[in-house]
C-alpha cells in the first residue's frame, strides 16, 4: 500500500518537473535597483531625513517621481516554496503538514535567522561541490549557501540574472521540505521586498491541486493584487511562481499565511512571522533620536499629525530627555555646530551610553533591547492532520488543538538551541516517505539575555481553534507594541505596561520586552502558559506552550549563545 501510494506521488512529480523544464513556469524576481532604489542596494544606508523626490519630466504633471536624496532602505528578496512536509512533536509522534518552505537563505534559516538577502546574495548560484538535495537546509554538506536556489544564468540572454531557474534544483530541495513556523522574513522600513512564492505540489496527497498564496496578515499593503486574499488577488497553481511585490511599511511584528481555504492550511501549518525593523535603527551616531523622528514628519507615509489622524501612532514624546532602564541618551548642551566647538559645546550630544537596537520609532529610546526573538505560537489538532494526509473529508466542526507549540517545537524541545550555534545538529528532524532527514523546526524559542540586558520577544499567533496564554514569572513583561503599533497616545505618552502574562488569538501579535536590569548570571525563568492543558502533547507527557529564559554573561548576537 505505501509503495504504490507514493509511487503515484512520484510520478505526479516526475510530470510537473518535465513540464516546468520546458515551460518555465519556475520562475524568481530579485532586481539589482529600481527607480524607488537605484543604485547598489547591498546594505542599509544612514536615515538622514524623508526622502526626497523630484518629478523625471518637470514639464509633465502626471510623470512618475524619482528619488533625489536621502534614498532610504534598500531592496530585498526571498524565495519560498509550498508544499507538504512533516514535522516531528516532543512525544515523538510525526504530524503531516501543509506549509512552506526556505528556497533562499538557506544558511541564515538553518541557524533560526530570516532568510531575507540583499540582491547580491540573493542572485547567486549555488556553487558547491556536490548538488542541493531533499533535507536542506539541514544538509551537512552545507555551510554558506544564501542564494535562491535553482537561480542560474540565462543564455538566451547573454547569461544575465534576470530569474530564470534550473527547475530540477528547486524541485529537489523542496519537495517534502516544509517549515513550521514557514521561513522568517525580517525587512527595514523604506525597503523594497521582492517575495517569490514557488507552489510545487504535495507528494503526499496527489489528488490534491492545491493552489497557495501568501497573505501578509495585517500588513498596510497598498495594492490589493499582491495581498493573497485569491477574490481580489490571484492564486499560485501547481509548478508555477509568483513574485509578490511590498514596500516595507511601519515597523513592528507581522505575520502571513496562506489565504487558500484558510482555516484549513493554517491548521496544516501554513504560518510564518515577518517583522519590519525601524528607521530608527539606522540613525548615525550622534543624533538626537527626537530629531530624527521629527524628521520622519517630511515623509508622507509615516507622517503623524495628531490633530487630524485618529490613528496615529508615531507621535513624539512629550521630551526629549527621557530614560529607559538606565539607557540614557546624553542631550547636555549646548550642541556643537560649525560655528561652536569644543570645549565650549558637548562633543558627544545626542549619543547613547551603549549601541542598541529599537522595535519601534520611539523618539526617546524606551524600545530598546539587545537581543530579539521571534515566537510564532501555533496549535495542531493531530486528527485533523492525519486525516489531512489520506483521502477522508476533514472534520471542520470538531477541530480542537492538542499540541501547542512555540516556534513548531513543544518543550522541551523549544529549548534545543544547536540550531542557533550549528546548523540543526540538534533541532527536530524527521525522516519522511522519502527516507530523507527533514528539519522542519530550525527556529529555536530558547531565550538568552545578558546580565542587565533586555530581550525582545516578537509574539505572534496564528492559532486556528484557541486562545493561548504566556507568563513570565521572575522577569516582568514589558509591553511595548500591539498588533504592529507603538502603545503611544495621542499626545506622545507612552503607554507601556508590565505584566506577568499575555493572552492573543488568532491573528494577534504583541511586542514585549524583558528587562533583565538588576539581574546576575546565571539565572534560568520559564516562559510558559498556566493554561494546564496546553502544557501538554496530546493531554500526556512533554511538550506544550513552555520555554527557558537564562540570564548569561554576555550574548553572542550572532547565534544569541550563551558566553
Amino acid at each position: 500500500m505505501t509503495r504504490r501510494f507514493m509511487g503515484v506521488g512520484m510520478l505526479a512529480v516526475i510530470g510537473l518537473l518535465t513540464a516546468t523544464v520546458g515551460a518555465q513556469s519556475f520562475r524568481v524576481q530579485c532586481p539589482a535597483s529600481t527607480l524607488t532604489h537605484p543604485g547598489t542596494n547591498e546594505s542599509e544606508p544612514p536615515y538622514n531625513g524623508a526622502t526626497v523626490f523630484n518629478n523625471a519630466n518637470s514639464s509633465d504633471n502626471n510623470a512618475y517621481l524619482t528619488p533625489q536624496t536621502n534614498i532610504n532602505g534598500a531592496i530585498k528578496c526571498q524565495q519560498i516554496s509550498g508544499g507538504d512536509g512533516y514535522a516531528t512533536m516532543a512525544d515523538g509522534t510525526q504530524t503531516y503538514m501543509f506549509s512552506f518552505g526556505p528556497l533562499s537563505g538557506l544558511t541564515d534559516i538553518a541557524k533560526g535567522l530570516p532568510g531575507t538577502q540583499f540582491p547580491g546574495v540573493f542572485n547567486t548560484p549555488y556553487g558547491g561541490a556536490s548538488p542541493l538535495v531533499p533535507g536542506d537546509p539541514a544538509t551537512s554538506g552545507l555551510t554558506d549557501y544564501n542564494g535562491a536556489v535553482g537561480i542560474a544564468p540565462d543564455i538566451d540572454n547573454n547569461g544575465a540574472m534576470d530569474g530564470h531557474v534550473d527547475a530540477r534544483q528547486i524541485m529537489d530541495v523542496a519537495v517534502m521540505n516544509g517549515n513550521i513556523p514557514a521561513p522568517l522574513m525580517a525587512i527595514d522600513e523604506d525597503d523594497e521586498f521582492f517575495l517569490t512564492l514557488t507552489n510545487v505540489g504535495m507528494i503526499m496527497r496527489p489528488d490534491l491541486f492545491e493552489q497557495h498564496t501568501v497573505h501578509f496578515h495585517g500588513y498596510p499593503n497598498a495594492s490589493a493584487f499582491y495581498d493573497g486574499v485569491p477574490d481580489a488577488s490571484v492564486a499560485i497553481n501547481i509548478g508555477g511562481s509568483f513574485t509578490y511585490y511590498y514596500l516595507a511599511p511601519d515597523a513592528g511584528t507581522y505575520f502571513w499565511h496562506c489565504h487558500i481555504t484558510p482555516p484549513e492550511h493554517l491548521q496544516m501549518g501554513m504560518v510564518g512571522q515577518i517583522y519590519v525593523r525601524p528607521r530608527q535603527n539606522r540613525v548615525p551616531t550622534g543624533t538626537s533620536l527626537y530629531a530624527a523622528l521629527q524628521k520622519q514628519q517630511g515623509d508622507l507615509r509615516t507622517a503623524c499629525n495628531p490633530a487630524a489622524d485618529i490613528v496615529c501612532t508615531n507621535s513624539l514624546p512629550p521630551a526629549d530627555n527621557l530614560t529607559d532602564g538606565g539607557y540614557v541618551q546624553d542631550l547636555t548642551g549646548p550642541q556643537c555646530t560649525a560655528g561652536v566647538k569644543p570645549p565650549n559645546c558637548n562633543p558627544n550630544y545626542g549619543t547613547w551610553s551603549v549601541t542598541k537596537m529599537f522595535a519601534y520609532n520611539d523618539g526617546d529610546g524606551s524600545t530598546a533591547y539587545d537581543v530579539e526573538y521571534p515566537l510564532q505560537i501555533h496549535g495542531f489538532d493531530p486528527n485533523f492532520h492525519f486525516v489531512g494526509m489520506t483521502f477522508n473529508p476533514e472534520g471542520f466542526a470538531d477541530m480542537k488543538d492538542k499540541y501547542f507549540l512555540l516556534n513548531g517545537r513543544s518543550y522541551p524541545d523549544t529549548v534545543y538551541s544547536g540550531s542557533k550555534d550549528t546548523p540543526t545538529s540538534q533541532a527536530m528532524q524527521t525522516q519522511s516517505a522519502d527516507g530523507a532527514s527533514h528539519f522542519s523546526q530550525p527556529l529555536s524559542a530558547n531565550i538568552n539575555i545578558p546580565a542587565g540586558g533586555k530581550a525582545l520577544l516578537r509574539i505572534s499567533d496564528l492559532d486556528v481553534s484557541e486562545y493561548q496564554t504566556l507568563a513570565s514569572l521572575g522577569i516582568p513583561m514589558h509591553v511595548i507594541g500591539y498588533n504592529a503599533k507603538l502603545l503611544r497616545d495621542q499626545d506622545g505618552n507612552n503607554m507601556y505596561y508590565d505584566t506577568n502574562s499575555i493572552t492573543l488569538g488568532g491573528g494577534e501579535s504583541l511586542d514585549l520586552i524583558l528587562d533583565a536590569t538588576g539581574y546576575t548570571a546565571p539565572q534560568t525563568f520559564y516562559l510558559y502558559t498556566p493554561n494546564l492543558d496546553h502544557l501538554a502533547n496530546d493531554a500526556e507527557n512533554f511538550g506544550g506552550l513552555m520555554t527557558e529564559v537564562h540570564i548569561c554573561n554576555s550574548v553572542d548576537p550572532q547565534t544569541k549563545a550563551c558566553n
